[in-house]
């Protein structure tokens, strides 16, 4: 037997068993059941003020549904996230269950709960903000199957796409005139680089809605590196573009965010900036680089091809 709570925060010894679920299953699966979105959500909170009581994974907009065996063992776990609900966005949820305890109804239980959740804000809005996106992170046959048994339908693919680093040249990068590339400046840049991030990217979901507090929060980060924080800027140092990199335990770099100011589109800046991204990575020893696209994004899967990138697996968002 299982059973199932609900919580809109998580102690300290739960946040550490929910980190230890997810990986044993990334370890099992050979990738990560949640993304890094929920891991920044369990690791924060509140302010002790905003509480009734201290509690680590109590952050505004986060919603936890814990699953356990009948020893206390964690079986499963999902996350909702309800921040875009007030503004009829849909929610968004990611779940994970045990590899010991798979093939017993955790996953349904974890679905069916969190579809009724999301159900009751749904009764209590007029713009039906109740509708459910869960992310299938690796298209895993058990998560997809789950999905469709439950009349979930794809609506969005995440491709994850890479490359080895081997002794092909990567090409200069070629900078507009005027412009140049420097190092993020931690406490100086933040303003201007959510600026241009929210102008990039004003269409994406996720990635637009950055603010100042959540990129200070990546900044206490263990793999956050300034110098790997590339920065264009023309010549009154007014940020035109950036290459945000990072770097995995293994090794792996990532271009993990190139953004351009849209009035920079045409130049040839975000080819830059990725070039310049792709240099340091591979100055620095990584021996292999990835990145996350849009699968429907053409242009950008195009240009990512041109530069040796491959698909390498991919996320979907499923949707009811």
């Amino acid at each position: 037997m299982v059973h199932l709570t609900w919580r809109n925060g998580l102690d300290e010894a739960e946040t550490a068993e929910v980190f230890e679920l997810l990986a044993e299953a990334e370890r099992v699966d050979g990738v990560a059941p949640a993304g890094e979105h929920v891991a920044m959500r369990l690791r924060a909170h509140r302010g002790v003020s905003e509480q009734i009581e201290p509690v680590q994974a109590d952050v505004g907009g986060s919603e936890h549904f814990v699953v356990r065996a009948d020893g206390g063992e964690l079986a499963g776990y999902a996350h909702l996230d309800t921040e875009g609900e007030p503004e009829g966005r849909p929610l968004v949820a990611e779940l994970a269950v045990h590899p010991r305890y798979r093939g017993n109804g955790v996953g349904s239980q974890l679905l069916r709960a969190l579809l009724e959740r999301s159900e009751t804000l749904a009764e209590s809005d007029e713009e039906d903000s109740g509708r459910l996106r869960v992310w299938s992170h690796g298209l895993l046959g058990g998560a997809v199957r789950l999905a469709e048994r439950f009349g979930f339908t794809r609506v969005r693919e995440l491709w994850r796409m890479g490359r080895e680093f081997t002794g092909d040249e990567l090409d200069e990068p070629v900078l507009p005139e005027g412009v140049t590339i420097r190092g993020f400046r931690v406490g100086e840049d933040e303003p201007e680089l959510v600026r241009v991030n929210h102008l990039a990217f004003s269409w994406h979901p996720e990635q637009g809605g950055m603010t100042e507090a959540e990129l200070r929060e990546k900044e206490d980060l263990d793999w956050f590196d300034p110098a790997g924080f590339l920065l264009a800027v023309d010549s009154a140092d007014r940020l035109l573009g950036f290459h945000w990199t990072k770097i995995h335990p293994d090794g792996t770099g990532e271009v993990y965010v190139v953004g351009v100011d849209p009035n920079t589109q045409g130049s040839g800046l975000g080819r830059a900036l990725t070039l310049a991204g792709l240099r340091y990575l591979r100055g620095v020893g990584c021996p292999r680089v990835m990145l996350y696209v849009e699968a429907d994004n053409g242009p950008a899967v195009s240009v990512y091809r041109r530069l040796g990138f491959e698909r390498w697996d991919v996320d979907a968002q499923f949707g009811r």
